[in-house]
């Protein structure tokens, strides 16, 4: 016989997540009259750590949407929905000045006129930024000043997502907190987890990003999709500080001119595609993989020496250098991709409505159509704030109208979990850059035979929803059987038109499925 919950609290809209989308979305739900609690894991946010900027499209300059569209679709391999492009980046300067309202503030080439960059695979400067290369943290800084009227619950892991028994409603979140496993009842949730770069062994994620809204989704009964579309930032911060989280080297330095050499001083991107160094991550990142599996050098290096005010530009760059011991004004930057930013997620339309009544997703969490096969530079912050806000707005115009039926206790869950330890270098090598059928299969049987564990603690929470998503990300890689944007299949190094869809796969039972019939590999 199951003991029921250690408490039991209630709200209109329950949050996951205090980053871009979370809090984007808790403000836009508070502010449309909802009673909103906000569930925040310990640790610092993704958001916080981007560098590079928000790509925006401003009025009256020589830029537009159509052509902010046309870049982005191109970056995203033929699988960005057209449709959501347009309507995410359209609302973008809207959703910039709402920011800016709530105490943001960005770089200025000259008072009132904002300073823009350019980043790979942009035909335009139109990237924001602060404090040079802290845009996260400016970000960030605003919001968690904004969310003071919000109930935000630090320390509190969402364990589930509960549904009713008729209907399969949304009725709230089992939560794991301190003082034991309860109950958040809500008849709205909205995952803004972030991503899922701690499933490999070096990322730019910080160590909450462990895929937990991949999980909750799946077994709420969503769908995910294009979970095998993960990019790997071409430039992370090589021989940096130890552990799985590693700095950052922004795309935008490449934007102001520096260039990325082997140890030979050989341009790495020559000849591989019209647009060099600023090509789109997935095609610079590949580069680099490639030269240094035929070199068997450990790095590349990105050469900023002829920039005449690095330190000045790019401070969170510079600082990470030198904590490295490599002054980047003197010395070229040794770099090697590193995992980053998950195009995929929860599927969801442009408002973070997912296909389970009451759950919404948004941010990096979440699958809208915006991204395709590879996200361009700087396009999730934009998301996230737009998504964001109106998932916000969304979910707090259902909970107004839904029914709330008691919320039925399922008692502790024991999920199977393979230790960190053993999937991050697995999934590193069978799941990286570079992929093929041989190390898809073994990842496979890895996560196959994990064991049951009993949820007690947030480590345990998040070795959980790692294997799981695991699972989804292994079973995806193995049904594309092309080469397409962040995807590189070794033995299927050309784009198949037949695949130019999404695979989407559910949870059935304890396996991850496809939802529709596909070859594996």
């Amino acid at each position: 016989m199951s003991v029921g919950p250690a408490w039991v609290q209630r709200a209109d809209v329950a949050v996951i997540g205090t980053g871009v989308a979370g809090l984007t979305a808790a403000l836009a739900a508070h502010r449309a009259g909802a009673r909103v609690v906000v569930l925040a894991k310990a640790g610092s946010t993704a958001t916080r750590h981007a560098q590079g900027g928000i790509a925006v499209v401003l009025p009256r300059t020589a830029d537009s949407v159509q052509a902010h569209v046309a870049d982005t679709v191109a970056a995203g391999g033929g699988l960005c929905d057209p449709a959501a492009v347009s309507s995410i980046v359209a609302d973008g300067f809207a959703a910039v000045s709402e920011l800016v309202g709530a105490g943001a503030r960005f770089d200025e080439a000259a008072p009132r006129r904002w300073a823009l960059t350019r980043e790979g695979g942009h035909s335009r400067r139109r990237i924001l930024h602060a404090g040079g290369d802290a845009t996260g943290a400016e970000v960030q800084r605003a919001l968690d000043a904004a969310a003071v009227a919000l109930d935000i619950r630090t320390g509190e892991v969402a364990v589930r997502v509960l549904r009713a028994d008729t209907g399969g409603t949304v009725t709230g979140v089992q939560v794991l907190g301190a003082d034991g496993l309860g109950v958040l009842e809500a008849p709205a949730v909205i995952l803004a987890t972030g991503g899922l770069g701690q499933l490999y062994a070096a990322t730019t994620n910080p160590a909450g990003s462990t895929g937990d809204g991949i999980a909750l989704a799946l077994c709420a009964g969503a769908p995910v999709a294009d979970l095998e579309f993960i990019q790997f930032h071409p430039t992370m911060l090589y021989g940096g500080p130890g552990g799985p989280q590693r700095p950052l080297v922004t795309e935008a330095i490449r934007g102001e001119g520096a260039v990325l050499r082997d140890a030979r001083g050989d341009a790495v991107t020559d000849g591989v595609h019209p647009m060099g160094d600023l090509a789109p991550r997935d095609v610079v990142a590949a580069a680099i993989a490639a030269r240094l599996r035929a070199t068997g050098d450990p790095c590349v290096f990105l050469d900023a020496r002829a920039l005449d005010d690095v330190a000045e530009r790019f401070p969170t760059v510079t600082a990470a250098c030198r904590r490295a011991g490599i002054d980047p004004a003197r010395q070229p930057i040794p770099v090697v991709p590193g995992a980053h930013y998950s195009c995929g997620g929860v599927l969801t339309d442009v408002h973070g409505q997912t296909a389970v009544p009451g759950l919404f997703a948004a941010g990096e969490v979440a699958r809208t159509g915006m991204h395709g096969a590879n996200r361009l530079a700087s396009n999730s912050l934009l998301e996230g704030l737009v998504v964001g806000g109106r998932a916000g707005r969304a979910a707090a115009g259902y909970a107004r109208g839904a029914a709330r039926p008691k919320t039925r206790w399922p008692g502790p869950p024991s999920p199977r979990a393979v230790a960190r330890p053993t999937l991050q270098p697995a999934m590193s090598r069978d799941a990286g850059v570079l992929r093929d059928a041989a190390g898809v299969a073994r990842l496979t049987d890895l996560v196959g035979t994990a064991a049951p564990r009993a949820l007690r603690d947030p480590a345990a929470v998040e070795d959980a929803a790692l294997t799981l998503t695991a699972q989804a990300v292994a079973l995806a890689a193995g049904l594309r059987t092309e080469s397409r944007g962040c995807h590189h299949r070794g033995e299927h190094p050309g784009t198949d038109a037949g695949q130019a869809r999404p695979n989407p796969v559910e949870l059935v039972g304890d396996v991850v499925r496809a939802v529709s019939p596909a070859v594996a590999c």
